[in-house]
């Protein structure tokens, strides 16, 4: 526990001390590079349940996918839409892993290597490349990245807040054949507590935020990215467990490899960015 503290803080104080300096550009670099971490661990998981994904494909895929957009508009000095783009390089993705699983694996694992290399890519980088969009969502960059990093605050503070009940107060298992910790107080204070976070940061840093996120919407809106980011780090259990693997690597001390940084976050980043196209 304490070394996944120290972890927690030292990674809070280096992703800050990056936009502090970066902005934006930081934000896009650090998501580009732990969306490829986790899609690199994703296609080992799958290599243990006998696939043979196009690892280095997908890798540049994933960065041209969650990097593209904002360079694209940046260079180009004007606004490129990043779903279009995404949803591009997955039709290349599986016209060129469709041509070379004919010649390059054999009959037996075929399906498997094609179904492992675009389910890779859709599940990782194109959900993750939304909180791009988020960053390109109109022309205030601060106000952007500061709500990009509300959806992260909201999302990892939920697990936290379901570890810390879990453990003080967990009784009834939440899903006991997927991930046997978990607990259903665990998962109400982690909502609430992710509510709760999400209404304080919009009420400290209410200058740095759109203006209709105020308190009370913040928390409102954090409820259901607290539920979706639940689910989502359910779903890296189940893929774990398929695997027959306790953790998708050692990168972190105390907390594991960079699925376990970016697994509460796959399903979130398109909800919240669904989300935010209803809110100025």
């Amino acid at each position: 526990m304490l070394s996944r503290i120290l972890s927690t803080l030292v990674l809070w104080g280096l992703i800050l001390t990056s936009l502090w300096f970066f902005g934006a550009h930081a934000a896009v670099v650090l998501l580009t590079l732990l969306s490829a971490l986790t899609l690199h661990e994703f296609y080992g998981l799958t290599e243990k349940m006998g696939a043979r994904p196009f690892r280095w494909m997908g890798l540049w895929v994933s960065g041209l996918m969650t990097a593209g957009p904002y360079y694209l508009a940046f260079f180009l000095q004007e606004n490129y839409e990043n779903t279009n783009l995404a949803a591009n390089l997955m039709v290349l993705a599986l016209l060129i892993s469709c041509g070379r699983v004919l010649r390059e694996r054999d009959a037996h694992n075929r399906v498997e290597t094609v179904a492992a290399t675009m389910g890779g890519l859709l599940y990782i980088p194109f959900m993750l490349q939304f909180l791009t969009g988020i960053l390109m969502r109109d022309n205030d960059s601060t106000a952007n990245l500061s709500l990009c990093l509300w959806v992260i605050a909201v999302a990892k503070f939920c697990d936290v807040g379901a570890l810390l009940t879990g453990l003080a107060i967990g009784r009834h298992k939440l899903a006991p054949n997927i991930s046997p910790k978990k607990t259903w107080e665990g998962a109400v204070g982690g909502v609430l507590i992710a509510a709760g976070v999400g209404a304080a940061i919009a009420f400290f840093a209410a200058g740095l935020l759109p203006e209709s996120l105020t308190p009370a919407v913040a928390a409102l809106i954090a409820v259901p990215l607290a539920i979706v980011a639940i689910i989502s780090d359910l779903i890296e259990s189940v893929i774990k467990r398929r695997a027959d693997a306790k953790d998708t690597g050692e990168l972190i001390p105390g907390i594991g490899g960079a699925f376990d940084l970016t697994d509460s976050l796959i399903l979130t980043a398109p909800v919240a960015y669904f989300i935010f196209l209803f809110i100025e």
